[in-house]
């Protein structure tokens, strides 16, 4: 599918990912293919079949909003993965595509961040890059340290993979979502178009992932970490939207009070402790960009 048709890429990728059996008996015998026929889907939206096959075909870019609504409700979309098929389907004035411009951190969220000893903190931009972090953070994975990518390192960081353990699969494809629900349409966006054009090629887990155009918004939620110094922690993660910025989102660790887990991340704070150099120099305003 060329990117000019997201629209119909996303119709076929929600359509495949629905079970026939959930609406009514399923015809096994004669289905070669996963998910809804395509004329299914025109029924339950109210729309003929022949319209349906031309806009996932590509030959029909901009459906009515009530269309679309309709298409969502058959599709069994939330809220968040409707508000993206409107947009798949918005125009864009075409044009030259403008200069990125480098994340920054609200100056009060970047010493917010710094001064948390106790917590895990850190900053992650629009595209998962990590842009602050205390040292606390990168202690808990090297995956935290500012300048690396979240989902890059999800996918190809084997450090990463082993920390989380058998939560991997379920925080990978929620980093993924959480994209999509950020970023939009990656053919309109250059440097994600390279992010995951790179993904694609070097893991087949991220392209099956991103090929499902799952979106969904970073949430809060809970995880167990194998750390290799102070071993397994449950740990709650809180993602609150920095106010001002496009996309950004500080990220909190925590464990229930009086838990192993709190002892376990208590054990982590004093080894960070002893491995920082007393009095660190602090960054120089604006001296790092990401």
């Amino acid at each position: 599918m060329s990117p000019s048709n997201e629209l119909g890429a996303y119709l076929r990728a929600r359509r495949d990912l629905l079970r026939p059996e959930d609406f009514g008996p399923a015809d096994r015998s004669r289905r070669r293919v996963p998910g809804l026929r395509r004329e299914e889907v025109a029924q339950l939206a109210g729309i003929s079949a022949e319209y349906y096959l031309r806009l996932e075909q590509g030959r029909d870019h901009h459906p009515s909003a009530q269309v679309l609504d309709a298409l969502a409700r058959a599709l069994g979309l939330g809220a968040e993965a409707t508000a993206y098929l409107h947009q798949l389907a918005t125009p864009v004035p075409r044009g030259r595509p403008g200069r990125r411009r480098p994340e920054r951190v609200p100056a009060g969220t970047r010493r917010l961040v710094l001064s948390l000893t106790g917590v895990p903190a850190l900053v992650l931009g629009r595209y998962q890059d990590v842009l602050v972090a205390n040292d606390l953070a990168t202690a808990l994975s090297s995956a935290h340290r500012p300048g690396e990518n979240a989902l890059r390192s999800a996918f190809l960081d084997p450090e990463v993979r082993a920390l989380y353990g058998d939560d991997w699969a379920r925080i990978a494809a929620g980093t993924v979502a959480s994209v999509r629900a950020l970023a939009g349409p990656e053919s309109r966006d250059a440097h994600l178009a390279q992010l995951v054009g790179e993904l694609s090629v070097r893991s087949e887990e991220f392209r099956r992932l991103w090929a499902r155009h799952d979106v969904a918004p970073r949430a809060s939620g809970s995880s167990v970490l194998h750390h290799p110094q102070v071993g397994p922690m449950e740990l709650s993660y809180e993602k609150l939207a920095v106010t001002g910025t496009e996309g950004q989102v500080l990220v909190l660790f925590h464990a229930d009070p009086g838990t192993e887990s709190a002892r376990s991340l208590a054990l982590l704070v004093h080894l960070t402790a002893d491995a920082t150099p007393p009095n660190p120099a602090p960054e120089p305003h604006g001296a790092r960009r990401h």
